[in-house]
C-alpha cells in the first residue's frame, strides 16, 4: 500500500474542511488548522506536500501577509501551495504573490471539484529529509564541502570557494583538484562510488589549492541517501584532526580510499624517461617514423607511448599533451 501524502488545510470554515476531508482522507493524511501561526508551526513539523489555504474564510487582510512564511524556508519550498479567494481578490495577489501560490481556486468552486484539484495534482515534490537538512545547513559549516554528481561539482559551500580561492565556478569538476596523473582513475572511482552500495568512504589525499600547490587533506565522501541517484558529498578536512565522519557508521568504498591514497603519493608529475624523450621530439615536429628512427623503438611501441602520455595528461590529443607538458615545463626545449 502507497503512504498517503500530507494536506495540511488552513481555514475558519469547519464545514467546508470537513467536506474535503471527505473526499480526500482515502489518498491524503490530512491536517486542518484555524490559526494561521500555528499553522504554519504545522508546516515546519510535517512538511506537507500540499497546503490548502481557505482566504475566503479569513476577513482580515492582516490575516493574509503572512502567507510568506509558508514558502520562507528551504523545506517548505517544495510543498505545492493552493489558495482558494474571491474572484475580485485573484489580480492584486497575483501580482503580489505571484513566485508564491502555485495554484488559484476560485470562491464559487464547489467542493467535489476542488477534491479532484486536489487529487490530480501530480506537482508535489517527494522529501528527502536528510538531503534537504544538508542543503539547508550548507553554508553554515566551516569545512570546505562540495555536494557531487559523480565527478561533476552542483555545489559548493563558501568555505570551499574561499580555501581554493575561486571566483569562477562555473563547470568545475572534483578532478580539477587532484593530480593529473590521477584525473581518469579518479573518476572511475567516483563513478563506482555513485553507483555503488557503499554509503561512505574516507582517506587522505593531496589536493591542488592553487598555482598548483598541493595540500594533504584528510576527504570524507557521504551519500545522503540511498535514493538520490549518484549524488553524494565530500568534506575536506585539512586541520588533520580526526576525521569528521564517524568510521564505525555506514559502509566502506575501499575503491576509493585507495585510488584517493595513491593520489595523494603523487607529489609531482612527471613522465617516464621514455615518454619524456618522444614528447620531447614530437615538440621539436618529428614523425612518427622519424621519432622511430631516432630512438631504435618500432612505430607500435611509438603508438603506446603517445596513447599513454594523452592519458597520463588528461587530453583528448597528442597536440593537447605537447601544450601541457610546454606549460608545465615537463620538457626541454631547445635553446633557439
Amino acid at each position: 500500500m502507497m503512504e498517503k501524502k500530507q494536506l495540511l488545510i488552513v481555514s475558519r470554515n469547519q464545514d467546508f474542511v470537513n467536506k474535503l476531508i471527505e473526499h480526500l482522507s482515502v489518498s491524503y493524511e490530512v491536517t486542518s488548522e484555524k490559526s494561521i501561526h500555528v499553522a504554519y508551526n504545522i508546516a515546519l513539523s510535517l512538511l506537507p506536500d500540499i497546503i490548502f489555504f481557505d482566504k475566503v474564510s479569513y476577513n482580515k487582510a492582516s490575516d493574509f501577509r503572512n502567507l510568506k512564511n509558508f514558502k520562507s524556508t528551504h523545506f517548505l519550498t517544495k510543498s505545492f501551495l493552493m489558495v482558494r479567494l474571491k474572484d475580485k481578490e485573484k489580480g492584486a495577489l497575483t501580482k503580489r504573490y505571484k513566485s508564491i501560490i502555485d495554484e488559484y481556486i476560485p470562491e464559487k468552486m464547489s467542493v467535489e471539484l476542488i477534491a479532484s484539484n486536489i487529487l490530480k495534482n501530480n506537482k508535489s515534490k517527494s522529501f528527502n529529509y536528510w538531503h534537504d537538512c544538508f542543503m539547508g545547513l550548507f553554508n553554515l559549516m566551516t569545512q570546505p564541502i562540495v555536494l557531487l554528481q559523480q565527478n561533476n561539482i552542483i555545489a559548493m559551500n563558501d568555505s570551499f570557494k574561499k580555501t581554493f580561492r575561486l571566483e569562477n565556478t562555473d563547470g568545475l569538476r572534483l578532478t580539477d583538484f587532484v593530480n593529473v596523473e590521477n584525473k581518469a582513475k579518479v573518476k572511475t572511482s567516483l563513478r563506482n562510488f555513485a553507483r555503488g552500495k557503499h554509503m561512505k568512504a574516507v582517506t587522505t589525499t593531496s589536493l591542488l589549492i592553487n598555482n598548483d600547490k598541493l595540500r594533504n587533506a584528510k576527504i570524507s565522501f557521504s551519500k545522503l541517501s540511498r535514493n538520490i541517484t549518484d549524488q553524494f558529498i565530500m568534506m575536506i578536512d585539512f586541520s588533520g584532526d580526526e576525521h569528521a565522519m564517524d568510521e564505525s557508521i555506514g559502509s566502506h568504498a575501499d575503491q576509493v580510499e585507495k585510488c584517493f591514497k595513491e593520489n595523494s603519493e603523487l607529489a609531482e608529475f612527471s613522465f617516464t624517461k621514455r615518454e619524456k624523450e618522444i614528447i620531447s621530439l614530437l615538440c621539436k615536429g618529428y614523425k612518427t617514423k622519424e621519432i622511430s628512427d631516432a630512438l631504435f623503438i618500432s612505430p607500435k611501441t611509438i603508438e603506446k607511448h603517445r596513447s599513454n602520455i594523452i592519458k597520463r595528461t588528461n587530453s583528448e590529443t597528442i597536440l593537447e599533451s605537447i601544450i601541457y607538458a610546454i606549460n608545465h615545463n615537463l620538457v626541454d626545449l631547445p635553446k633557439s
